[in-house]
């Protein structure tokens, strides 16, 4: 018996949307990394990209649990001497709420080439509108 592998070219790709309206940053981030991995689908394979496209409404909405909106911290370091920017949540969603999902997802896929192709991806919009409906996009319910 021979172990199946997948192979990029013969994953069918479908497009899925996820509301993040009142839900929670981490489980819509589980979600969307989940899909955009493939892992949902029987023919997973871990060293390729078996995902779908992954499109994130509403991030403007999403919710933090308990004081993490002051709390947490962004990090982020240019490579010049006195380059580093911190700033928190709340500030972060003050100038670009969809950093926030991004990089949650960013965190839950590989940190290698593969993860980089599987970033691509993933389509996040602070409103909620997006500009994919022709490619029919399924709803997806994040528990």
């Amino acid at each position: 018996m021979k172990t199946f592998s997948a192979k990029a070219k013969d994953v069918a790709r479908n497009w899925w949307v996820i509301d993040a309206q009142d839900k929670v940053l981490g489980q819509v981030a589980v979600a969307a990394a989940n899909l955009l991995r493939g892992k949902n689908k029987p023919i997973f394979t871990p060293h390729v990209d078996t995902g779908d496209f992954v499109v994130v409404i509403n991030a403007d909405k999403v919710v933090l649990t308990g004081r993490k909106e002051q709390q947490k911290i962004y990090t982020s370091v240019s490579g010049y001497i006195g380059g580093q920017k911190v700033e928190n949540a709340e500030r972060v969603r003050a100038r670009r709420p969809e950093l926030l999902v991004e990089r949650a997802v960013k965190g839950m896929i590989p940190h290698n080439r593969l993860g980089r192709q599987i970033k691509k991806k993933l389509k996040v919009y602070a409103g909620g509108e997006h500009p994919h409906e022709a490619q029919n996009p399924q709803p997806y319910a994040v528990a």
